[in-house]
This record gives C-alpha cells, structure tokens and sequence, in this order.
C-alpha cells in the first residue's frame, strides 16, 4: 500500500470510528433520559395519589419502575429500558445488583438476561 492508499484507509476507518463512537453517545444520551423521564413519571403518579401507600391506580411499568429506583443508589444509564422490565420482577437487591454488573462487563442482550431469568439454573446463586 502506498503513503496516498494508506492516508485514505486511515481517514475511512477515523470516520467508520467516529460513526460508530457517535451512535453509541447518542443511544447512551437517549437511554439516560428515557430512564429520567420514566422515573419521574413515576414519582408524578405516586405523588398525585398522595404517597406509595395510597397509590391504587396506575400500576403501570413507569410506576413499577419509580417504585423499584426508589431507594437505590443510581439508575443503572447503562442497561436500557428493555433490561429494566426484566430486572423488575426480581426483589433481591443483590440478585439485580449482579445481572447489573454482568450486563456492564459481557453486554449482555435482553434475549440472553430472558434465557438467564427463564431458566431455572439459579445463575445468581451459582455464582455469587
């Protein structure tokens, strides 16, 4: 490959990079307030009922969401709605913990946290 050859393969591939780095702040931005807006829809049902325990209606998935956040140190921006719905039908703080951080290190997909949840392997427990 000659000098002019190689400075065009390192421009596209700069601008493939770049494409990609892009797309990823994008979705990670998009996440971040989808997750905020959900949560604070929540926290807007539960208060327009006057409080958690005279909350009757609206037991919908942004009130179930506001209700599992409530407490918890941070919402997890890096995992997405879709492992967030998942996530909600656990009720071990260290269980959701752990598919949290399993989802940050290996990007685990919704499909593969479902296999992980469905199955009766006990995952969390095997390894914990």
């Amino acid at each position: 490959m000659n000098n002019d050859e190689e400075r065009i393969y390192k421009k596209i591939k700069n601008e493939l990079i770049g494409s990609v780095i892009d797309k990823k702040i994008d979705n990670y931005i998009t996440n971040k307030n989808e997750l905020t807006h959900y949560y604070n829809v929540g926290k807007m049902i539960i208060d327009a009922q006057g409080g958690e325990e005279r909350a009757k209606y609206g037991d919908s998935l942004i009130k179930k969401f506001y209700l599992f956040q409530k407490g918890q140190p941070v919402v997890a921006q890096s995992i997405s709605w879709s492992h967030y719905v998942i996530l909600m039908s656990l009720t071990n703080i260290n269980e959701i913990n752990y598919y949290i951080e399993e989802t940050n290190k290996y990007h685990l997909s919704k499909r593969i946290k479902k296999r992980l949840f469905g199955s009766n392997t006990g995952i969390y427990e095997l390894y914990r």
